[in-house]
């Protein structure tokens, strides 16, 4: 998977589109990630034996990696990643526009 924990994304499809944040859990089973403070839903919840409270919580659901890009911290736009090696033999993302190494 070209994205990881950590990494600053742009949603460019869904209800959330062209907001950005950061990567807080990748899914690699599913192909989704969690982005912190994005896709935002409501889950009615029951008490459980004092542990948690009733009501209505509202957390991140997961989004498919296709609806997101990565933002290249050089040019500051959305961008498709590319794998390059380097002469020490370590296998580094590129950003295809600008070919800074995003790693």
């Amino acid at each position: 998977m070209k994205i990881r924990k950590g990494d600053t994304v742009v949603i460019i499809a869904g209800k959330d589109i062209g907001k950005k944040g950061g990567v807080q859990r990748v899914l690699l089973k599913e192909d989704k990630i969690v982005v912190k403070g994005l896709n935002i839903i409501k889950r009615h919840s029951r008490t459980r034996g004092g542990a948690r409270q009733a009501g209505i919580i509202e957390l991140e659901a997961p989004l498919h990696v296709s609806n997101v890009m990565l933002l290249c911290s050089k040019c500051g736009k959305p961008a498709r990643v590319g794998f390059c090696s380097l002469d020490d033999g370590r296998r580094v993302r590129v950003c295809r526009s600008c070919g800074e190494v995003i790693d």
